[in-house]
């Protein structure tokens, strides 16, 4: 394959089989890498999308100076393409985030504005809104409300899982922006009615980065509820677990919203009582320096300086009532030991 730049790179990423951590002989796992988008995970595709809908509308223009709250991955991916296309940008993160990931950012070109830690995204989110109100010369894409998130999934995403996995009756993504799940929920059921998207999330006032419990303060306002069929609850330990298990039995490296999306297919393949299709899409893959979003999991049958937070919320932002690191979360706290991985494998 040849491209003409390195944006040609976003996409259409394989299918891998992760069948040793299914509980369940009648049904297997496959993994969608995104780790190997150029910026390490599935945010590029809706980085690209979002700048390409905002230049096609004339919200974008030459020289202008993009801002977007980001725990990391589509601040990274937005660092890539804002770079290759001459835009400037600003990413406001909360002050927890790896220093690694501050470091990617800054090598691209763009400026990181922290927010308070224990505030967490909701906290990003707020400060970003204040910062683009006071200058309006900065142009906000808001991943959480623009719908060129769950388009990019739509146009490709989920059209390239029907085409690697067209037997899929499950598919199961992490819960962060919600764009993932409604971009590729939609398009597989459009192809077949009969097709779960299921939904993992943390508990509520529990962290697992990059994925949010919508009871914590703030629902995307792209989030369509009609689209999911079921929840599943991980919380941070297991999640951690399930990556480890990953790379242990799969060689598959991951980031810890992966380890949640790779346990919330393997409990929902445990429950499964015939052969199914099922796919789940938790992220994995990137570099040894930071943990990156990659892999889309399936499961199928065999058959810069902290700025004050004062200031009144837009409307998009009202719900921003809580935040789960406010509520005695695990950010922070280094992970436990972890029992012996005897004790851990999948039942056969």
């Amino acid at each position: 394959m040849r491209y003409d730049d390195v944006l040609g790179l976003i996409g259409n990423t394989p299918l891998v089989g992760i069948h040793e951590l299914s509980p369940n002989p009648e049904v297997r796992i496959f993994a969608k890498l995104e780790g190997q988008n150029p910026g390490g995970s599935s945010k590029d595709r809706i980085a690209l999308k979002m700048v390409e809908l905002a230049e096609k509308e004339g919200g974008l223009r030459p020289g202008d100076t993009i801002i977007e709250p980001s725990s990391g991955n589509t601040g990274i991916g937005l660092a890539l393409v804002a770079r290759r296309k001459g835009y400037r940008l600003r990413v406001v993160m909360p002050e927890n985030v790896s220093v690694e990931r501050r470091q990617l950012l800054e090598i691209f070109g763009a400026e990181v504005v922290l927010s308070p830690g224990e505030e967490g995204s909701n906290g990003a989110i707020r400060l970003s809104a204040q910062i683009a109100d006071a200058d309006p010369s900065l142009v906000p894409l808001f991943q959480y409300g623009n719908p060129a998130n769950p388009l990019a999934h739509y146009e490709g995403t989920g059209p390239e899982i029907w085409r690697d996995c067209p037997e899929v009756d499950v598919f199961v993504a992490g819960l962060g922006t919600s764009g993932t799940l409604m971009g590729v929920g939609r398009y597989l059921k459009e192809q077949n009615p009969s097709v779960h998207v299921v939904a993992v999330e943390p508990p509520s006032g529990e962290l697992v980065q990059g994925l949010r419990n919508l009871e914590d303060g703030f629902v995307p306002p792209i989030f369509d509820p009609d689209v999911l069929d079921r929840k599943f609850i991980v919380r941070p330990r297991e999640s951690i677990e399930w990556l480890r298990l990953l790379l242990d039995r799969c060689q598959v490296f991951a980031g810890v919203s992966s380890g949640a999306a790779v346990a919330g297919a393997a409990k929902l393949a445990n429950e499964m009582s015939r052969a199914r299709s099922s796919p789940c899409c938790p992220t994995a893959g990137g570099s040894t320096s930071r943990p990156a979003r990659g892999p889309t999991t399936s499961t199928r049958s065999s058959s810069a300086p902290r700025r004050s937070t004062t200031g009144s919320r837009p409307d998009a932002l009202a719900d921003c009532r809580r935040d789960p690191t406010r509520r005695g979360g695990v950010a922070g706290r280094r992970p436990r030991r972890l029992p012996d991985r005897n004790r851990l494998r999948p039942r056969r």
